[in-house]
């Protein structure tokens, strides 16, 4: 897979992408995770990227010929064929584990950060295939929102992990939290680790965990059971 991510402020993506999961899928040649400043594609001395909004208000607004020009000129280079083009803004769709289930079967993406009070309508109208906001909040820039992206697909891509029983068991992977987790000691401050998980017993194990992550997603997110007209 391959990942553009078109931004202002492409140093941010420096450590984030050198670490752990990502830079292991990276020296891998599973993944190849380009940053693009968008200001080299500016005309100006100042590399202009942003303007006042029409009609007044306050903040800066994203312009859209560096934006447009960075993607085309990347497309023209690589001649990537069919790409989905993402802008990462609060106005898009709400990110789960099934959109970044379905954004990893592609084998080419591309990020748009939206910055300051966000971007020129017609980059949304335009150039963008899909819009992904990671949440209903407020961030500086869509640089975060592009690492959570990368970092919730790439570890879908196969072979990136090394346990595919660790991904099926992930929370929100098969609609339910995640169910509890216990390592040595077996005794800590009084607290022991549940009996059956000492047991040997695969079939109560497994049991006692789906039981478990259904009582955990019925009491911390009791949204999951209806999602979609679901039931458990």
């Amino acid at each position: 897979m391959r990942i553009d991510i078109f931004c202002l402020f492409p140093e941010m993506f420096v450590s984030p992408f050198n670490q752990s999961i990502i830079k292991r899928a990276k020296e891998q040649e599973l993944v190849d995770i380009v940053i693009h400043n968008i200001r080299d594609h500016t005309h100006d001395k100042h590399h202009t990227a942003d303007d006042y909004p029409y009609g007044g208000g306050p903040g800066m607004v994203l312009k859209p010929e560096p934006i447009f020009e960075a993607i085309e000129a990347t497309k023209q280079q690589i001649n990537p064929g069919k790409v989905a083009i993402i802008l990462l803004t609060p106005q898009g769709r709400l990110f789960s584990q099934q959109i970044a289930q379905e954004l990893a079967s592609h084998s080419h993406l591309m990020l748009i950060c939206g910055h300051y009070e966000g971007v020129d309508e017609r980059v949304h109208e335009h150039l963008a295939t899909d819009e992904i906001s990671i949440g209903d909040y407020v961030l500086s820039g869509g640089e975060p929102a592009a690492m959570v992206l990368v970092d919730a697909i790439v570890r879908l891509i196969p072979g990136v992990l090394g346990s595919q029983t660790s991904l099926n068991n992930n929370s929100h992977t098969g609609g339910l939290l995640e169910y509890p987790q216990y390592t040595r000691p077996q005794i800590y401050r009084g607290w022991p680790v549940p009996s059956v998980l000492l047991s040997g017993n695969h079939e109560e194990i497994a049991r006692w965990r789906h039981q478990e992550a259904i009582s955990r997603t019925a009491k911390r997110r009791p949204d999951l059971f209806f999602e979609e007209g679901k039931s458990l």
